[in-house]
Parts: C-alpha cells; structure tokens; sequence
C-alpha cells in the first residue's frame, strides 16, 4: 500500500511508529456527489449530474471497502449504466495494478496500467494513499469520490432515472438507526479488524482486539431476535456494510490478522445471517475468494512474508440459513 507525495509514487507502508503501533486510516480526499441533476450533494459538496454511460468504477474484488460499492452497484441494476474496473489482487510495489488475472477487468477508460496513475489525471500533484474504490467523471476527467461510505449512497439515491428504485438501501425512516449501528460496526469490526492485523506492538493489537469481539457479542444477541440489523423488512446499507467484513471473516481476518478468539461460524445467528445476504440475489457474484485470499495473504509481507496463501477453510455459502424464522423487526 503505497501513495503519492506531489504526484510521485512511493512505496511506503503505514508508520505505526508515529502511533505507538496502532494502524490509523487515513481520510480519503475526493469528496463529490453525483444527484439526479448536478444539484450539491447532502454536505454541501459540489455535485455532478447522474447521467448514464458518464461514470465509471474501480474496484477491488479483495478489498471489503470496495466490495459494498460492488453490491450497492448490483442492487440497484446500475450495471449497465457505471462502467468497472477491477484491479488485480495482488498490491506489490506500484500498488494496486491493471492485469489480464481471471476476475480482473483492465482499465478501459484510460488505458492506465497502475491505478495510482488514474489518481495523478484527475490531479497531477496528488498527495495521498491510493485506494479504491474510485468513482470516475468519463465526461470531466476527474474522480467524483473516492469514498466508499458515500459512494454507497450515490448509488442508492443519485441514479433514480436509471436504477431499480424498488430497491432501496438507505429507506429514510432507519436513516439514523442505519448511521447510529454503522459508527459502531466501522470502529470496531470493519476497521477493527485491521486495527488488530496491522498493530505492530501486543498493546495497540490488544486495544483492537477486545472491542471487536465485545461487539461481535452485540451483534450475535440483537441478530438473534431480529432478522437484519435495524428493524426493517429487507437488508439495509447497515447490513451490506457489515456483510463485506464477515464474509471475509473466517478465511482471512481470522489467522492473517489474528482475530483469533472465535470464528463466525462460532456465531449461530451472526452466521445464517451472513449466509442469508450471501444467497441475496445478484450478491453470490460479487464475491471472489480467489481475489479475496489471494491480496491479503500475497501482497501484506510484513504480515505473512512466505506469500503462501492457504487452502482452507472450507465454507459452505450455499446450505439453508433459516433465517426467515426470525421477527423483522425486535
């Protein structure tokens, strides 16, 4: 994971050293909207207008950030209207690059073969990580977001000429109940998760390592009496959110990161939960083990320096989950 300094790339990993071996993530920077008719976005950000063919994604089928964009995308039928990109899994020295891999779609919008090359077009002296996903302007040549919580929303409500609108991720009225689970979910699961993986002290792990089983314990006791994570009838942007890091949960976080006190299969509720949204139509698809396994055990070399990428677990995504025993609502 490397960035730009001044439009200049550097292969330079996180420095924990600053944070007495905690790993902290950093902001992302492209911050735009795209709305029905290029009105601002929410926060007052400058806003583009949603028009199809116009927009283009780039993705990671490794990345859990990336995934939730992924699944936003396929939800809303948007396929044919936001073009993709899917870098290869393995992140070496350049980052996160093009390649011909199976599951890997090259760069057809500019033809670049690094995808921090794409970050130095829309700005040529560039200070920052380069992640995905990234959220391209064909039409003005630039990144609209390169934010995937937003990303998400952009999705869901700035493409309501083109998209299925009988899907919607973010319903209002669980809006707040939504951004209330998400706080806590981010901090200490999604992210929790790498804050355990890349600590480099036994104290900054240990930090990460508690709340993110506390919470796992909340989420078992509420998934056990209602069916999705706040009380609505159908799968939320809450529950797309947390999927993408449970699902990578056993086969990577668990060993390559050290999350190691239990499993999601340990989780009986957390787990037909998480087979439910897999088995949501069109989401099967959006997950690859491959690229999955492949980045993190490949590509983190301070972590697992062999690149030896295991064979198991076995995961069994497609038995019944039985979930449609359980309230919709607590």
């Amino acid at each position: 994971m490397g960035l730009l300094v001044d439009g200049k790339w550097q292969d330079k990993w996180y420095d924990t050293k600053k944070t007495g071996g905690s790993f902290e993530r950093t902001t992302t920077t492209f911050r735009n909207w795209i709305t029905p008719d290029g009105s601002p976005g929410p926060d007052g950000q400058r806003g583009f207008p949603a028009e199809a063919g116009r927009y283009h994604l780039y993705v990671s089928l490794a990345c859990p950030w990336a995934h939730r964009t992924l699944i936003a995308r396929k939800l809303k039928k948007l396929e044919d209207v936001i073009s993709l990109s899917i870098v290869d899994y393995h992140m070496g020295e350049e980052g996160w690059v093009f390649s011909e891999r199976p599951g890997a779609i090259p760069d057809s919008v500019l033809g670049k073969q690094r995808l921090y090359e794409v970050y130095i077009e829309a700005e040529p002296t560039y200070t920052g990580r380069v992640t995905v996903p990234v959220l391209w302007d064909k039409q003005q040549g630039t990144i609209v977001n390169n934010e995937s919580a937003e990303i998400i929303r952009i999705l869901d409500t700035g493409f309501s000429a083109f998209a299925d609108n009988s899907v919607t991720i973010t319903p209002p009225e669980h809006l707040a109940a939504i951004d209330e689970i998400n706080a806590l979910v981010y901090d200490t699961v999604n992210n929790g998760v790498y804050k355990c993986g890349f600590a480099t002290t036994q104290r900054a792990y240990e930090k990460a390592f508690h709340p993110l089983f506390e919470t796992l314990g909340m989420l078992e006791d509420r998934l056990s009496a209602q069916r999705y994570l706040v009380p609505s009838e159908a799968p939320t942007e809450a529950d797309w959110r947390l999927f993408t890091t449970l699902i990578r949960f056993d086969a990577v976080y668990h060993g390559h990161f050290k999350c190691n006190l239990r499993r999601i299969a340990d989780y009986p509720a957390i787990q037909a939960y998480m087979l439910e949204l897999y088995q949501w139509p069109g989401i099967a698809e959006t997950v690859n083990f491959e690229h999955i396994k492949g980045h993190y055990y490949s590509s983190h070399k301070t972590i697992n320096p062999t690149g030896i990428v295991p064979l198991g677990p076995e995961l069994d995504l497609a038995r019944p989950h039985g979930r449609e025993s359980v309230a919709f609502a607590s």
